[in-house]
């Protein structure tokens, strides 16, 4: 959510800032609305003086015997009642408006994001690692999966449907491990919190971090107000929905795994095969609360944090910052972490690490009381990324460490979640 007060001071750099998005200005219908619900509010608040007033009075003019004037300020009075309502509707009505207005504008992008239509003007910030290959044909992760009779779509088609995948034997375990590795790395070294949060939340918890209202159609809902989590950040970040932090508890780190569904409503024809995109996948989410002078600084850790799940695997991969057209709802400034896939002989998407700014904490009223300030609260700054997407890192590490003969290695550092396991082969074999 934007600041009202910012807008109205900043006009024009509230527009150019979206105008760096390819959005259209928005202030002069914004502080239209915002004109009519401060007139409004500002007649109901004189009207309640004038009753108050003239109820007073009319106290004051019984006692002096003037019945004429009594009668005349009870005609006040009465008037003004009948008034009220109306005025508290307009109110009402014109604060619902403003606030649905600006629920659906994005957040403004950071003065240093490269600004462009699309991932086209994506900038890459630096790489690492040399992308793996192959002396043979390498293949795409779906087809060593089916030929290792360890992946099945088929399956998970005939009850689900599309966009489901069923894992078995090793590779469900190598799935698990690659999960329990990164929340062993994330709490371990890297201090953030594990937390086992709810998969089911409700409207102002989507609401809170965006998901709601302009994204309803990309989730799902249950029949009874409930939505499954798109991501863990939703219950992450809405721990500190409607509170007032120290600035000693600041900076929070969490860290989850969980099962996250999407519909991927404006997937249609990307990725129909394999992992890349599915209604159900599984991710271990990064979420911290800072205050504002921390964030950029919080946000290069986070992102840091991502990246060296990626080191310990030994995948190749490069780190891009976001353009204003490819940039997340939420979000002032993104990273994408991309890791190289041999099968498909380029770099796909593993990680999004995102700055928010106070932009979620509005909408959840969310704030911290500065340290020597017994009074004055603030608005919490917000950031979120994935640590990685677990299905995602399931694929890399499947296409990297394919080999010749149809089996995969395992990489040195999750052989101990394997039970020592070297190598993946076929089921049955």
């Amino acid at each position: 959510m934007h600041d009202i007060r910012f807008i109205r001071e900043n006009p024009a750099a509230f527009d150019a800032g979206l105008s760096r998005r390819g959005l259209s200005p928005q202030s002069k219908d914004i502080l239209a609305l915002d004109q009519t619900w401060r007139d409004a509010t500002t007649r109901l608040q004189e009207m309640q003086t004038l009753r108050n007033d003239a109820s007073k009075k009319i106290g004051q003019a019984k006692a002096q015997k003037n019945e004429a004037e009594a009668q005349r300020l009870m005609g006040e009075v009465a008037r003004l009642k009948d008034e009220v309502p109306a005025t508290e509707l307009r109110v009402r009505e014109s604060e619902e408006a403003l606030n649905e207005l600006l629920s659906m504008i994005p957040n403004l992008p950071a003065a240093d994001v490269p600004e462009g239509p699309d991932e086209s003007a994506n900038k890459e910030v630096r790489r690492a690692g040399t992308p793996r290959t192959t002396n043979f044909a390498a293949k795409q992760h779906f087809d060593i999966g089916e030929a290792l009779k360890l992946m099945d779509f088929e399956a998970a088609a005939k009850m689900s449907g599309a966009r489901f995948v069923l894992l078995r034997g090793q590779l469900a375990r190598l799935e698990r491990a690659i999960a329990n590795f990164m929340l062993d790395l994330h709490t371990g070294a890297f201090g953030y919190q594990e937390i086992v949060p709810p998969y089911l939340v409700r409207d102002q918890a989507m609401f809170g971090t965006a998901q709601l209202p302009k994204f309803r159609d990309e989730q799902f809902g249950t029949t009874n107000g409930y939505w499954l989590i798109p991501t863990a950040e939703v219950s992450l970040t809405n721990q500190v929905r409607e509170s007032i932090l120290d600035e000693t508890q600041l900076p929070m780190r969490f860290t989850a795994w969980t099962p996250c569904f999407r519909s991927e409503a404006g997937a249609a024809g990307k990725d129909t095969r394999g992992m890349i995109r599915v209604h159900q996948f599984s991710k271990v989410e990064l979420v911290s609360i800072t205050t504002p002078e921390q964030s950029e600084a919080e946000h290069e850790r986070m992102t840091s944090c991502a990246e060296e799940v990626l080191k310990r695997l030994g995948l190749a991969y490069r780190t891009m910052v976001l353009s204003t057209g490819d940039m997340g709802f939420a979000a002032r400034k993104t990273y994408d972490i991309e890791v190289w896939l041999p099968g498909q002989n380029t770099y796909r998407e593993i990680s999004s690490c995102s700055n928010c700014g106070d932009f979620q904490a509005r909408r959840m009223e969310a704030r911290y009381r500065p340290a020597g300030d017994a009074k004055g609260t603030r608005f919490v700054h917000t950031l979120n990324g994935s640590g990685l997407a677990v299905g995602r890192t399931l694929v890399a590490v499947l296409e990297n460490y394919q080999q010749a003969d149809g089996t995969v290695a395992v990489p040195e550092v999750l052989r101990p979640y394997m039970g020592g396991l070297e190598v993946i082969a076929p089921h049955g074999s």
